[in-house]
């Protein structure tokens, strides 16, 4: 795959800037390019603000140089990013999330980072980092869905933590029969969870073929991981067409409703204790990791995350690789992991999480081994575009149409989505 120089989008919107290490506390969009300072983009709560104010100050102490950091937001940062790597000397080294990251490469914008191949990095993540076997970024964190749990909810109706598909079942079961809570919030939308049923069958979206792509869920893994999804979405009093967002199932379903289980991430279950405690109420959360077929083997899980990258075009190139080379050291990846409480997947296989017992983190680094990608392509942006393909595939499967006829049509809008550029 042939990589395109990257092309102007736009005009640059400014970004909040913290210069690391005594800063004056000023704004503005900064820039990169000269030789006693680098500019650094992290997203909006990547970072915790001790462990990068402390790695700066290592770094600008060893390198004699200034650290200039602008924290992004997510909202609009796939344009304010394009636009950066299309210019000389805007950002040095950035963040990227992992689904996004083959997309920038392709399109000539990153730097080729092989001399960081040989390190010990964590292999779940390090395939959203390559493109055609060459290292365009590095994987930095991940993080993955659990199953949150009412445990005064589950006490009363008698419910054990599962270990395995059948169990969870006869758990939500017990809470349908012995209690009058919601067994399991679970919107019909919710693609990413159903992707994690789908790879447990070995399946995915979609899959190469040769120099395209094309849709895989009118195949008998798609249809396995869309039946169990079913089954599970049969105790939801959830609509069929709605996701996950829409409304915010953290904030606006969990605390205003008798939910005894749901599927979330780390920043969705502290958004549910927040708003329940607003609310005067007290949030009794238990964890568990998806489980799988077998108790052997959990459930698959989406491992979302972040990657990091130098520009190819970046102001100081060498000085770019030496920050991201001490970011990434298992010492500052480690001290990351630290000050994160464990709440993040380590990005290399010789730092260990040692979150605190029965948390959301201890849940989800547990199941991390099995997290799956989406296709690593720039076109699965197409298709996750509204409406979504998926999405509308799952409504009409759990509204009792024929699977196949219905996945077939979702395969040739994935297939036509996917492959465009």
């Amino acid at each position: 795959m042939k990589r395109k120089l990257v092309a102007a989008a736009g005009m640059m919107t400014l970004t909040v800037t913290l210069a690391a290490c005594g800063d004056d506390g000023s704004s503005g969009a900064g820039g990169g390019g000269s030789s006693d300072s680098i500019t650094v983009w992290l997203m909006d709560g990547s970072a915790p603000e001790t462990w990068v104010s402390e790695l700066n100050a290592a770094f600008e102490a060893e390198h004699g140089v200034e650290v200039n950091l602008e924290i992004q937001q997510w909202d609009g940062v796939q344009d304010r990013v394009t636009t950066a790597l299309s210019e000389d000397g805007t950002v040095d080294v950035l963040e990227i999330g992992n689904t996004q990251t083959v997309g920038y490469a392709n399109t000539g914008g990153l730097a080729d980072l092989g001399d960081f191949a040989d390190e010990p990095w964590n292999e779940a993540m390090l395939s959203s980092a390559r493109v055609d076997d060459t290292l365009y970024a590095v994987p930095w964190y991940g993080a993955n869905r659990v199953v949150i749990y009412d445990r005064g909810i589950w006490e009363e109706a008698g419910a054990e933590v599962p270990t395995t598909r059948d169990e969870w079942i006869a758990a939500l079961e017990a809470i349908e029969a012995n209690t009058d809570a919601e067994p399991i919030y679970l919107p019909g939308q919710s693609y990413y969870v159903m992707g994690g049923f789908i790879a447990d069958e070995g399946g995915n979206f979609a899959v190469e073929d040769g120099d395209s792509w094309a849709g895989a869920l009118n195949t008998p893994a798609g249809e396995a991981g869309m039946d169990f999804y079913g089954q599970l979405q049969a105790f939801s009093n959830s609509p069929t067409d709605i996701d996950e967002a829409s409304p915010q199932q953290s904030t606006e379903v969990v605390p205003s409703g008798n939910v005894a289980s749901w599927i979330g991430l780390g920043w969705e279950a502290a958004g549910a204790i927040a708003a329940i405690e607003e609310q005067g109420g007290e949030a009794d959360f238990g964890y568990f990791p998806i489980p799988g077929v077998t108790a052997d083997q959990l459930g698959h899980v989406f491992l979302g995350g972040s990657n990091l990258a130098v520009s190819e075009r970046a102001g100081n190139s060498e000085l770019a690789n030496e920050w991201l080379r001490m970011a990434t050291s298992q010492e500052w990846a480690q001290r990351y992991v630290d000050a994160n409480a464990g709440g993040v997947v380590p990005n290399r296989t010789d730092v260990t999480a040692e979150p605190e017992p029965g948390s959301f983190a201890e849940a989800m680094v547990a199941s991390a081994d099995v997290g799956f990608l989406p296709p690593l392509t720039t076109g699965w942006a197409n298709v996750e575009t509204e409406p979504n393909p998926i999405k509308e595939l799952m409504t009409k499967a759990l509204n009792g149409e024929d699977y196949q006829g219905a996945a077939e049509e979702a395969d040739a809008e994935i297939t036509d989505r996917i492959n465009r550029e």
